[in-house]
């Protein structure tokens, strides 16, 4: 039975002139992500040249039941080319979608596939397929492995990150201008 057994997404952006990877564990149902996304988006915008940022799932299911189905979303878009457009819609919507609006949120991501311009037809395999959920379940493993418990989980370079340091644009930029000249000292 290999249907547990998935390969971890691979979502990155960004140049990486300077060898510093952001890596988060993410849930897109998860109210704390949604607003650590809005200040990652403009201090990704700002660093994009010199960091990476990788995106991995981690849907707590227990208490977001439409987190997967985001996860799923996201990574049916990721199969397009389009992940990062699918991730930033999920996140600024989450009001609209979040288990206490809808119990099937299926039908309005599948509007977000047709704003972003996926193939229907693609996205629609995609979004429902075990390879899909496997992944989604590797990427959750190797964060267990990483003893992350909850989300947004930040890393820089496989350090943890403590929250409470990148509450800010400012604050956040601080932990990256700080492992960016960790990285380059040699």
């Amino acid at each position: 039975n290999t249907q547990n057994t998935g390969t971890v997404s691979n979502h990155t952006t960004g140049n990486n002139a300077k060898n510093v990877e952001l890596l988060v564990y993410g849930d897109f149902e998860c109210p704390a992500c949604g607003q650590f996304a809005a200040i990652e988006k403009q201090v990704i915008d700002k660093y994009k040249d010199d960091i990476a940022f990788t995106f991995r799932h981690f849907p707590i299911d227990t208490i977001h039941p439409n987190a997967r189905a985001a996860a799923r979303a996201a990574e049916a878009a990721g199969a397009q080319g389009k992940f990062f457009e699918m991730h930033d819609l999920l996140y600024q919507t989450q009001s609209q979608w979040s288990s206490q609006v809808t119990t099937n949120p299926q039908p309005i991501f599948e509007n977000f596939a047709k704003e972003i311009g996926l193939d229907i037809n693609k996205y629609t395999i995609d979004y429902a397929s075990d390879t899909t959920n496997s992944t989604i379940n590797a990427d959750k493993q190797e964060g267990n492995n990483k003893g992350v418990n909850g989300t947004p989980t930040y890393f820089i370079n496989g350090v943890k990150i403590d929250n409470g340091q990148i509450t800010s644009v400012e604050g956040f930029s601080k932990v990256i201008e700080d492992a960016i000249s960790n990285a380059n000292q040699n």
